[in-house]
């Protein structure tokens, strides 16, 4: 057969089944491998095959490499030069598998399989073999991958940050703990969201989410206009100390979470009821006097929750400074709640972690699948900018 009729009609009526296609496509991409090889030599040397060259280093026949693809196992022809320099990206020396598996193999880890299970994936679906060590050794690159994107430069402004945290068990001292992982997510000013970054440390406070802040500060940051948050004791004030300016909202959801703690089952539903009359006022006299109907109602059943509404009550009602559009977007932490969740949905066979570095690469990785869809700006962005514009014009175009 010569190599022009290699995928001419007639060559291809012969394939009749899934596994002939997979064959085919197979040798293609066997060829490419090779084609690419060539021409990664080429350039290499700095002339092309049959060319006349002062380089005194040349061609020197090819060596036989097996290599693992999506397609299988193959053995392909690697070209050699004679003072043995030319190491090839597509398949580098000593490696043995072509980057598409390796993305592969980083995909199944991100959405929380472990490395036996993606041993046995890889066998059943690929049909060769690869070690759990290798499996370690091709996710263990995403630690570098961590540190850049951790520390790569941030916008100078962002228009709102939700700021949060998501508690795993990890090892430590031969004892299973609870760490935090602290997750900050910014709204840009083209409308995208951005997560800002990913830090751990113990139980949630707000000295840690002063180093948090302090971070996002030094690589850039000079103004958040507004942040949402839980009602995390001092939070407001360690955001203030860092960025002063920023507008501190707490979340209303946690707020009514809280609040519904101790109540009583039979009384949630007019309890959840008369708190919905304070959060959906119009302004922010109408909820102060829904506060003020919802304590009179309650407060000697339940004083705690009345008094954690009025204790916050400045935080939680700076959503009334802005018109509606902004406000549907600040006044909960659903996004980064959301995001949360799908965090756990990647990580939930972990049922705990075995080092600090594990769960971060887990982490970073489930982020990482969870944001690929995060190209487009937030829904009704052009109304949402010109309010940012209106409210905040040279801050916003700092």
């Amino acid at each position: 057969m010569q190599k022009d009729d290699f995928l001419s009609d007639e060559f291809l009526k012969q394939f009749k089944t899934g596994e002939d296609l997979n064959n085919i496509l197979k040798q293609i991409q066997k060829r490419g491998i090779e084609k690419m090889l060539e021409g990664e030599l080429d350039g290499h040397l700095g002339y092309e095959k049959h060319q006349t060259s002062d380089n005194p280093n040349t061609r020197n026949g090819y060596s036989n490499k097996k290599v693992r693809t999506s397609f299988g196992a193959s053995e392909i022809q690697v070209p050699r030069d004679r003072d043995g320099s030319f190491n090839p990206m597509i398949v580098p020396k000593r490696d043995s598998m072509v980057d598409g598996i390796e993305n592969v193999i980083v995909s199944l880890y991100a959405k929380g399989m472990s490395n036996s299970d993606i041993e046995e994936q890889i066998r059943e679906v690929y049909n060769f073999e690869v070690s759990t060590s290798t499996i370690s050794r091709i996710t263990e690159k995403v630690s570098a991958d961590i540190v850049a994107w951790q520390n790569r430069p941030l916008e100078p402004v962002y228009l709102i940050v939700w700021m949060d945290g998501i508690v795993f068990k990890v090892r430590e001292n031969s004892k299973v703990i609870n760490k935090t992982v602290y997750i900050a997510v910014g709204l840009r000013r083209d409308g995208k969201k951005e997560v800002l970054g990913l830090w751990l440390g113990k139980n949630e406070s707000a000295a840690f989410w002063m180093s948090v802040l302090t971070d996002i500060k030094a690589r850039g940051t000079e103004d958040i206009l507004i942040t949402a948050t839980d009602n995390l004791n001092g939070f407001t004030e360690t955001i203030n100390n860092v960025f002063p300016e920023s507008k501190t909202q707490i979340c209303v959801v946690h707020q009514i979470r809280n609040a519904s703690r101790y109540v009583v089952w039979k009384d949630k539903k007019a309890f959840t009821a008369d708190m919905k009359h304070i959060y959906n006022a119009p302004n922010q006299e109408a909820a102060k006097a829904a506060l003020e109907d919802f304590a009179s109602k309650w407060d000697s059943k339940y004083s705690y929750a009345v008094k954690s509404w009025k204790d916050n009550w400045e935080d939680l009602t700076v959503f009334f400074e802005f018109p509606l559009e902004i406000r549907k977007i600040i006044y909960t932490t659903n996004l980064i709640e959301n995001l949360n969740g799908k965090i756990r949905k990647y990580t939930k066979n972990k049922l705990s972690f075995p080092t600090d570095e594990a769960v971060m690469k887990s982490v970073y990785l489930a982020v990482r699948e969870a944001t690929k869809k995060w190209s487009m700006p937030i829904r009704h962005w052009g109304i949402v900018l010109n309010q940012f514009l209106t409210i905040y014009e040279k801050r916003v175009r700092l």
